[in-house]
């Protein structure tokens, strides 16, 4: 699934490319939004919070989310497209370029007024300029039981972090992914290294993995072959429940708890 870099990086192709333009063309490939039609409007604004992306005119925000396998891409009008035309959901057009959405895992149109209802669960944005490191630690800190692992996955804590960035994040944290919130013993530091790390790679792409997905391969650090397993939690007490999801990890400069 594509991370807050991805999706910040995402915002600011489109920006260059259809900010302050006037749409000749849109079309929703959704049923819902079918027959909703943005010819003539100028679009105000693209951008990000967390995974989520909003292209902004002065009526409406188009909301999409990529998902798994979402992307958008830029082309100039009567280029091909470089995916099939069938998986295209969303086309915003102007008179030199057309944006496609493909594969987006949703497409809403809202009103500007009702596009918070979309974030306000949302904790603070890593990659926007009202980041809160405070409010972060703060919601991180409501259910210490829970593993670290499963707390920065959970965009209710701190938004833009993936199953990529979490394992990266506790690895140079020198944090076991399954350690419990209440037992990090730097919790704030560990906050501010997903902001850093977050930022890094949105802002100096392409960024290397140093853990995930290198199992049985040599640790950077001390040369121990890098383990994985699955980490998922169902917990109706405190009403979460994540479906298990691969966690990399040094089992010498990460030991479990």
């Amino acid at each position: 699934m594509p991370e807050g870099d991805t999706v910040f990086r995402t915002a600011e192709r489109l920006r260059t490319a259809l900010v302050g333009k006037t749409l000749t063309r849109s079309d929703f490939r959704v049923p819902r939004y079918a027959t909703v039609d943005l010819v003539g409007e100028v679009v105000d604004e693209v951008a990000s919070y967390g995974k989520h992306l909003f292209v902004r005119t002065d009526r409406v925000s188009i909301h999409t989310h990529l998902k798994m396998e979402g992307v958008w891409r830029v082309f100039h009008c009567g280029q091909r497209w470089t995916k099939p035309r069938v998986t295209a959901r969303l086309v915003l057009a102007t008179d030199e370029v057309e944006a496609v959405g493909f594969s987006l895992g949703k497409v809403q149109v809202l009103a500007r007024a009702e596009e918070h209802t979309v974030i306000d669960h949302l904790g603070p944005d890593l990659l926007g300029p009202g980041w809160d490191a405070t409010e972060a630690l703060r919601r991180l800190r409501e259910y210490p039981r829970r593993s670290i692992g499963l707390a920065l996955l959970d965009q209710r804590n701190l938004a833009g972090i993936g199953n990529i960035y979490r394992s990266e994040i506790c690895f140079l944290r020198r944090v076991h992914p399954a350690t419990p919130v209440g037992d990090v013993t730097d919790l704030p530091a560990l906050v501010d290294e997903s902001h850093r790390v977050l930022g890094q790679a949105a802002h100096r792409p392409p960024w290397r993995p140093m853990v995930y997905g290198r199992t049985r391969r040599p640790c950077p650090r001390c040369g121990t072959a890098i383990a994985s397993r699955l980490l998922g939690e169902d917990d109706p007490a405190d009403h979460i429940t994540q479906r298990e999801r691969g966690i990399f990890f040094c089992p010498r400069c990460q030991p479990p708890p």
